[in-house]
């Protein structure tokens, strides 16, 4: 009897217990009014489930609570909004009790002056300093051919061979970046920044746990890494008695008569918020639309045909201009419908700085809101047959401009890098569908969710077109 009794004693006290802890988590964040749904654990809440499941988790609590639901994931109390009305209103409305409020493990790891973290006068002169350097005047005045130079020097050499475009997309952009950014490519410079980014992207999604062995702690450990290596360019450039046309000589010397001139502190969190947001968008997404075009040979043969046509009107040496990327109109439309469809960006994250109402519900001061961007992709009301890669629904030039179309932001908060990504993912296709023909090789497995990314890398034979 009694060996019984402690057998019970075991296997119902820790059940009893986690009960305990799951109920007085969900009373400490109740209150009058919230929208319904659960908080998880202490601490870790509903993070697990968040991570792994995506989308699935997702759609099971919006079955079982709506468009709007409460949970806990990433370190803080969080509604997620399924709503494209809402999600619209939340992104456009920053002044009535909404800011950016990305997770403790973003925000620090981006850095306490990041642009999608300071707000007010600060954020509008950062915003028009990256619009200044990566705006469609610079893109106009010389960057889209900048662009097409150095893809021409680095595109030539694949043929034959099997690749990891993953890989070499990621390589190239970091190297395009840097260029960009201190106005010289240094290949040991940008394999450092490379090695580093994956740590640094996976601990932007992390609960900010501080600990030897965490995706939080690595990602700490690979700031610092990149930090440092800023911090040396920084100190060349001042050094230097000549000035190249580049991102750091720009922003060092900047003023727009609003605010003091930006401190080294500030340079260094707008270069590392160049470099992440490129690595998570422009990289992924020249790599998806590649995929996206392998299976799709009627798309591929489309963006062929304009891309030669470009080609065919100027002479070899001839660098691509403003002119010849507004001619890329199917182009375009490839792009976005990879954005779309394979949702490089998942949400955006906004916090409550009062309370507030939304659908009826009470949103608390400090809490989050998690706008669910791919579920407004996959809204069949408005993309018909929603799974499908169709990039022709996108010719029509309303759909662009629509307001539930997300995936760059919106209001104030609209990325100011948009178009120079778009240039710089048209001016790789351009050449790559003239130069090459490709087939993937081996079982190339596409993660989309916390971020898309293909695990194993996404192996492409090539050879000359």
């Amino acid at each position: 009897m009694v060996d019984l009794e402690v057998v019970l004693g075991l296997v119902l006290g820790p059940l009893i217990i986690c009960y305990g802890l799951l109920k007085w988590n969900e009373v400490r964040y109740k209150k009058k009014g919230m929208p319904p749904g659960t908080m998880g654990w202490p601490l870790f809440g509903e993070t697990t489930e968040f991570l792994t499941q995506g989308h699935d988790f997702m759609k099971k609590q919006k079955a079982r609570y709506g468009n709007l639901f409460k949970t806990h994931m990433l370190g803080s109390p969080t509604v997620i909004c399924l709503d494209p009305e809402l999600n619209k209103y939340i992104l456009m409305n920053e002044w009535k009790g909404l800011v950016p409020g990305y997770p403790k493990s973003m925000q620090d790891l981006m850095g306490k002056w990041n642009i999608s973290r300071v707000r007010g006068s600060l954020h509008k002169s950062m915003r028009s300093a990256m619009l200044g350097r990566m705006g469609p005047n610079m893109i106009k005045d010389g960057l889209i051919s900048e662009f097409d130079e150095f893809l021409r020097t680095h595109l030539g050499s694949w043929s034959g061979k099997v690749i990891d475009i993953q890989e070499k997309t990621e390589e190239l952009w970091v190297l395009s970046t840097l260029k960009q950014i201190v106005g010289i490519e240094n290949d040991v410079i940008a394999q450092e920044l490379k090695s580093e980014l994956t740590n640094f992207v996976s601990g932007t999604l992390s609960l900010p746990i501080y600990f030897p062995g965490t995706n939080y702690y690595r990602g700490f450990q690979a700031r610092r890494k990149i930090v440092s290596i800023l911090e040396k360019l920084i100190k060349e450039k001042k050094a230097s008695p000549s000035s190249q046309n580049c991102m750091l000589d720009y922003l060092l010397r900047y003023d727009d008569d609003t605010e003091a001139k930006f401190s080294d502190e500030q340079v260094i969190d707008l270069a590392v918020t160049t470099v992440y947001s490129g690595f998570e968008t422009v990289s992924t997404t020249t790599m998806m639309a590649i995929k996206y075009l392998y299976e799709h040979p009627r798309a591929l043969e489309e963006i062929r045909n304009e891309q030669f046509g470009i080609r065919n009107r100027k002479s070899p040496e001839d660098m691509l201009d403003w002119n010849d990327y507004k001619y890329m109109n199917f182009t375009r439309a490839v792009i976005l419908e990879t954005l779309r469809l394979a949702t490089v960006i998942n949400g955006v994250l906004r916090q409550a700085t009062k309370d507030i109402e939304l659908k009826g519900y009470i949103i608390p001061k400090g809490w989050r809101i998690y706008v669910y961007i791919r579920e407004i992709n996959y809204d069949p009301s408005m993309y018909p047959e929603p799974l499908e890669f169709n990039p022709w629904r996108w010719l029509d030039e309303n759909l662009e401009s629509h307001q539930h179309f997300l995936v760059f932001g919106g209001g104030g908060r609209l990325c100011p890098g948009k178009e120079l990504g778009m240039v710089e993912i048209a001016t790789f296709l351009h050449h790559f569908v003239t130069k090459y023909r490709w087939e993937e090789v081996g079982d190339n497995k596409i993660q989309k969710f916390p971020r898309v990314e293909a695990p194993n890398g996404l192996h492409i034979r090539v050879w000359d077109y």
